[in-house]
């Protein structure tokens, strides 16, 4: 017997978080995001959710019949706690503070959400010395949860990108909660993408048909039962650039292009490793973080990703629409939580409440 619960998402971008708790079963009633292009997506995909689409220091309250069973669950802005990020990475930037807004907003919910899940960068918990972890935990721990943190790699969970995120989850059932474990299944680029349409640079094709059956069990599973996907839409390049991609191999980067190509760099040695990475097709993804930036190549195609390749890579099923211009599409894809990374924390969580429900019973 499986609780029914209701589901709140802080910070909620394209909604990552938000797919992963319905894929399990969590019904998303509430969700907070700021940002107008991500909330544009959000509402498209998550339409019988409540959005609530203005700073979130000026939610006072949540206006919903909630029930007793909530999730309250989100992510922060998390780019001053990356680690690629080492000129705001510190107490002083102000984004870094938005934590305290996550513990405030569980403290609207009456009776407090019976579990709360914080996500975040892998460098969040070492940043100022670990001083954010432990004012997230003490003030999540001041309001009686019972808290468990980890970092957990989306390649261990089934998804072809190497993804390392970091969770806080909280409970007030008193449990040690225990993450997930690992699945043994190592999913590829090729297995992501093999049957996605050939695109050309600069492509904009909203939806598109096919190009093949589904090559493996997880394109199938994100892919289901259409015949067309949407956002195949990919970075216009100049030919310069395009020349660029002639010359990298499955697993090179900038370092393979010949110095003439890269005269306009006015210091190319300062270029870190991936910049111009093109895919390799038998190993999961480096991280889908800003792709367009980092000029991510696809394995086979000489161009740049595009959106629903990226998204396929993050683990969003085809039917999932991005809005906006390519370049927001680009960053909801880059910013989101992989949804069956969310699932997994989600269905163990929810395998902890079946084993209270049964006790009680």
């Amino acid at each position: 017997m499986q609780s029914c619960f209701s589901g709140i998402d802080l910070f909620a971008g394209a909604g990552g978080m938000s797919l992963g708790a319905m894929q399990s079963g969590i019904d998303v009633k509430f969700a907070v995001e700021n940002d107008p292009h991500a909330a544009s997506t959000y509402k498209h995909n998550f339409r019988n959710a409540v959005v609530f689409d203005d700073d979130i220091r000026s939610l006072q309250e949540i206006r919903l019949n909630l029930g007793n069973n909530v999730i309250l669950f989100g992510g922060p802005p998390c780019q001053g706690f990356s680690t690629s990020n080492q000129k705001t990475r510190s107490s002083s930037n102000e984004k870094n503070w938005l934590f305290q807004e996550f513990v405030r907003v569980i403290t609207l919910v009456t009776p407090l959400p019976k579990w709360v899940i914080f996500e975040n960068v892998k460098g969040f918990s070492d940043t100022e010395s670990g001083t954010f972890l432990r004012r997230v935990v003490n003030e999540i721990s001041s309001l009686g949860y019972n808290v468990s943190y980890e970092k957990l790699n989306a390649v261990d969970f089934g998804i072809p990108q190497k993804r390392t995120r970091f969770f806080i989850v909280g409970n007030l059932h008193g449990i040690d909660f225990e993450f997930p474990a690992k699945r043994d299944t190592v999913v590829t680029v090729k297995d992501a993408l093999q049957d996605l349409p050939v695109l050309d640079v600069g492509a904009k094709d909203v939806w598109k048909s096919y190009r093949s059956e589904a090559y493996s069990a997880y394109a199938k599973h994100l892919r289901g039962d259409l015949e067309s996907s949407p956002n195949h839409e990919v970075t216009y390049n100049s030919g310069l650039v395009v020349d660029r991609y002639k010359h990298i191999p499955q697993g090179g980067n900038w370092q393979n292009i010949p110095k003439h190509l890269m005269a306009n760099y006015k210091d190319v040695s300062r270029c870190h490793t991936g910049i111009y990475h093109r895919l390799v097709e038998n190993l999961p993804s480096i991280v889908i973080g800003n792709y367009r930036k980092n000029m991510l190549i696809h394995p086979s195609q000489d161009r740049g990703l595009s959106v629903r390749e990226a998204a396929r890579l993050q683990s969003f099923p085809d039917w999932f629409e991005f809005k906006g211009t390519i370049g927001f599409q680009q960053q909801q894809v880059g910013n989101a939580v992989p949804p069956l990374l969310a699932k997994a924390v989600f269905k163990k969580i929810l395998m902890y409440e079946n084993d209270l429900v049964r006790t009680e019973v």
